[in-house]
C-alpha cells in the first residue's frame, strides 16, 4: 500500500539566490507550474515521506505574514511584543529577514543553511547621479525609500544613520522612484545592488561595508526558518530531517550551476537581467556563499550581534532564542 506523502509549504523571495536553492526539491518547473521534460522535471533530492510546494513572495510580504500582520515597531518605543500566529502560520518553511526573527523565535527555528550574509558588502544606499548628496550622513532627516521596515537592510541603515524619513515600497520600485526624484535616496536589495548605475544612480553608502567596519562580522540579511511544531505534527526529529533535505537541495543547486541557471532563465519573466549569465553568477557568488551552505558559529554570532544592537536601539524586541538546526 502506497503511503501518502506529507506536503510541506516552502516560501521564498523572488530574487535569484532564494529561487535557485529549492528547485532540486520539486523538480524544475516553469512559471506555469509545468515540469520540464526528462529527469530534471522530478525532484533530484531524496525527500522521503515529504513533498514540497514552493511559493515566491516579496520578502517584506513574507515578514508580515509570518509575524501575523502585526505592525513592526518604530524606533523609540512602540510595542515590541511578539505576535503569535500559531496554527495560522502560513508556511512550514519560509524565507524571512533576519530583523523579523525576534517576533517569531518562539514558533520558528532558523535552519543552518539557506541564509544570506553580506560578507563585506550589502544593500546599497543610492541617490541620483546629479544629487548633491555625497555621504549617507547627509541623508539624516531626508526621505529614503526602503524595501520594508522589517527588513535587515532597514534595521542596519537605522543603526548606521539614525533618524530619517523612510518611505516603504516594493524593492523593485525603489530605483525608479529615486531616478524620478520622488525620494531623496533609496535602499537597494536583490540584483539592483549591481544594476543601479544603469538607471543614472550613484551609491553613497553600503550597509554591509559599514557593518563589517563596526563589528568585523558578516551582515545577516535573509534567514530560512522552519516551524518548530513539525516535530509534534510528524514525529520527533522531523525538523532536523527536513533541515537536512534543505541543505542537500542548496548543495545540489550550487554544484549544478548550469542547471540552476537554466531554471532561472525558465522563470525569468520580465527579469531580463537573469539572461546575463555573468551578472547572475556574480550575484549568486555574493549571496549563495559558504555561510549559506552552513552559517556555522560565525553566522550565529553575527545574527545575535545584529539582533542585540537592534533591540538596544528599540527597533526589534530582544531575542534570546537563536538556536539554528
Amino acid at each position: 500500500m502506497k503511503t501518502e506523502l506529507i506536503t510541506l509549504s516552502l516560501a521564498h523571495s523572488p530574487d535569484s539566490d532564494d529561487l535557485v536553492m529549492w528547485w532540486p526539491l520539486t523538480g524544475m518547473r516553469g512559471p506555469d507550474g509545468v515540469a520540464v521534460d526528462g529527469p530534471l522535471g522530478r525532484p533530484v533530492i531524496e525527500t522521503g515521506r515529504f513533498r514540497f510546494e514552493t511559493a515566491a513572495r516579496d520578502v517584506e510580504a513574507l515578514n508580515r505574514l509570518v509575524v501575523g500582520g502585526k505592525d513592526t515597531p518604530s524606533v523609540g518605543g512602540a510595542d515590541t511584543s511578539p505576535a503569535g500566529a500559531g496554527e495560522d502560520d502560513p508556511y512550514d518553511i519560509t524565507a524571512i529577514s533576519c530583523a523579523a526573527y525576534p517576533f517569531i523565535a518562539d514558533r520558528y527555528a532558523i535552519t543552518r543553511s539557506g541564509g544570506s550574509f553580506g560578507e563585506g558588502y550589502g544593500p546599497k544606499v543610492v541617490v541620483r547621479e546629479d544629487a548633491g548628496v555625497r555621504t549617507v550622513g547627509a541623508l539624516r532627516g531626508k526621505r529614503v525609500a526602503v524595501p520594508g521596515v522589517r527588513t535587515s537592510a532597514f534595521l542596519t541603515l537605522t543603526l548606521m544613520l539614525g533618524a530619517f524619513e523612510h518611505v516603504e515600497m516594493l524593492f523593485s520600485e525603489i530605483p525608479g522612484a529615486v531616478a524620478r526624484g520622488e525620494v531623496d535616496a533609496g535602499l537597494l536589495i536583490h540584483e539592483a545592488q549591481l544594476t543601479f548605475a544603469e538607471q543614472g544612480l550613484r551609491a553613497v553608502g553600503d550597509v554591509g561595508v559599514w557593518w563589517q567596519g563596526e563589528t568585523g562580522m558578516a551582515l545577516p540579511l535573509g534567514l530560512n526558518v522552519i516551524r518548530r511544531d513539525l516535530d509534534a505534527r510528524y514525529g520527533a526529529g522531523t525538523v532536523a530531517e527536513v533541515s537536512a533535505m534543505l541543505s542537500a537541495s542548496i548543495r545540489h543547486s550550487v554544484e549544478h550551476a548550469d542547471d540552476s541557471h537554466r531554471f532561472l532563465v525558465l522563470n525569468a519573466g520580465e527579469r531580463t537581467e537573469w539572461n546575463d549569465r555573468a551578472l547572475v553568477d556574480k550575484y549568486l557568488s555574493m549571496y549563495v556563499s559558504g555561510l549559506t551552505m552552513d552559517m556555522g558559529d560565525a553566522g550565529v554570532a553575527a545574527i545575535r550581534e545584529l539582533l542585540s544592537r537592534g533591540a538596544a536601539a528599540g527597533v526589534v524586541p530582544a531575542c534570546v532564542r537563536v538556536d539554528p538546526v
